[in-house]
């Protein structure tokens, strides 16, 4: 089963086109990176997956189902800022996301947690980004998700933590889910990635699997990144 199908998906904004007639399926069991330079339309694309936007035309299912309440509850969306409250603790969010989504495992949050040397008991005020961004990747790979949305999840991570985030990512997710990952720093993710999405000014520019990119291009995801969008 397709867990996104996009069918001549449109969105502008006034006279400025975001996404122009993008057809995409995301299958099941897939991590994939959705790669472009900034204006490509990346975020706008993972908005509407997310119901934050509406589309100008087109289609979009989730599990052959519209956008809607049904397919929220089986998306984890990790946003490219951070949106939690502050004043709160991090065991006081954990509380929370367990009261809001059914698929909310509070012993993983806290097993990574702990992983990561965080406190639960600490605020997130006084957490430096870097900190705040890993309790939200936590937060996001602790429900058991259909499919994963993660936008820029390693962007303000020093560089230390990295390969356990991303050993994060890929070991806390079922084999029938999938993620999809947006994110500049192509060269860090691509030995997890199983497929690509390159997106230019709104429109999909490739949609291959890494094992043919390699193959039939002969370079790496990031070499070829670099030269299909070299100014």
């Amino acid at each position: 089963m397709s867990l996104v199908t996009c069918k001549d998906l449109s969105k502008t904004y006034g006279s400025t086109t975001a996404l122009s007639h993008i057809n995409l399926d995301i299958e099941e069991g897939h991590i994939i990176g959705l790669l472009g330079p900034n204006g490509s339309g990346k975020t706008t694309l993972i908005k509407i997956l997310n119901g934050l936007l509406t589309p100008s035309a087109g289609e979009v299912y989730i599990k052959e189902a519209p956008v809607g309440t049904e397919s929220k509850k089986v998306i984890s969306y990790l946003p490219d800022h951070t949106y939690l409250g502050g004043g709160m603790r991090v065991n006081e969010i954990i509380d929370f996301f367990k009261d809001f989504y059914e698929d909310f495992e509070p012993e993983r949050a806290y097993d990574m947690l702990e992983k990561l040397q965080i406190d639960p008991k600490q605020k997130l005020k006084t957490m430096s980004k870097g900190t705040k961004e890993k309790v939200q990747l936590i937060l996001v790979m602790s429900r058991r998700a259909d499919l994963y949305i993660l936008d820029e999840p390693i962007a303000g991570v020093d560089p230390a933590a990295r390969d356990y985030i991303l050993n994060t990512i890929i070991t806390n997710y079922d084999e029938h889910a999938s993620i999809l990952i947006s994110t500049h720093l192509i060269a860090d993710i691509e030995n997890i990635l199983d497929q690509v999405i390159f997106i230019k000014n709104g429109q999909i520019v490739k949609d291959a699997s890494v094992e043919s990119i390699r193959e039939e291009e002969g370079m790496s995801i990031d070499a070829l990144f670099r030269e299909v969008f070299r100014c």
